[in-house]
C-alpha cells in the first residue's frame, strides 16, 4: 500500500477548479454591503465578461447620517468617511481587491451606480 504524495503549498496539481456564479455573486454583493455599509440583500451584482476578464457591476444604496445630525455638525460626513462620490471611488478599490483576493478570479473593473441612501447613525463605514 502506498501513501499518498505530500501535498507542498503552492504546487501546481492537475485538473481545475470553477467558482460558480452564483458564488461569485454572494462574494460580491458581501465585499459591495460591508463597503457601502448596507446589507447584502439590498446589493444587485452583475457580471459581463470584458476581454476575457470579468467585468462587475453593482447597484447598491449606500449608507448616509441623518441629515439633521449633518446639518447641526458638518464634520458628521468626514467622520462617514467622506462624501458619497470619495466613498463610491474608495469601495470600487475594496471591492475588485477582496472579490480577487478571495475568489482567485481576475476583474477588470467593478462599476457602481448608487440607487438610494440608508440613513444609519453609526460612523465611518470602510
Amino acid at each position: 500500500m502506498s501513501s499518498p504524495a505530500p501535498v507542498v503549498r503552492g504546487q501546481a496539481l492537475s485538473g481545475h477548479n470553477r467558482i460558480s456564479t452564483q458564488a461569485l455573486t454572494s462574494l460580491a454583493r458581501a465585499a459591495a454591503a460591508q463597503a457601502l455599509g448596507v446589507d447584502a440583500e439590498d446589493v444587485r451584482a452583475d457580471w459581463t465578461d470584458d476581454d476575457g476578464l470579468l467585468a462587475l457591476s453593482l447597484v447598491s444604496p449606500i449608507s448616509v447620517p441623518p441629515l439633521q445630525s449633518v446639518v447641526l455638525d458638518p464634520a458628521r460626513v468626514e467622520a462617514f468617511g467622506g462624501s458619497i462620490w470619495d466613498r463610491t471611488v474608495r469601495a470600487k478599490a475594496s471591492i475588485l481587491a477582496t472579490v480577487s483576493a478571495l475568489s482567485g478570479s481576475r476583474l477588470s473593473r467593478v462599476d457602481i451606480r448608487i440607487s438610494g441612501a440608508r440613513i444609519s447613525t453609526g460612523g465611518r463605514v470602510q
